[in-house]
């Protein structure tokens, strides 16, 4: 899960740079529904995105683009 928000250049960075890769992930937005409860889990309390939620658990704040579309 790839948590993000609208306005977040950050997240825009993320959400382009793997390309068509992108696509195969699971974008939430944290301020529509339980994914801001993830992201505050992560980053001590606060909505920090981008935050990536591998299927295993572990989380990343601000992830590489190239590395996220490694592992999509």
């Amino acid at each position: 899960m790839i948590c993000w928000r609208p306005g977040c250049r950050y997240c825009r960075r993320l959400r382009f740079r793997p390309g068509r890769d992108a696509r195969r992930g699971h974008w939430a937005d944290i301020w529509r529904g339980p994914a801001a409860a993830a992201v505050r889990a992560v980053a001590d309390g606060n909505g920090t995105v981008p935050t990536v939620v591998l299927p295993d658990g572990e989380a990343y704040v601000d992830p590489d683009p190239e590395w996220v579309r490694e592992r999509l």
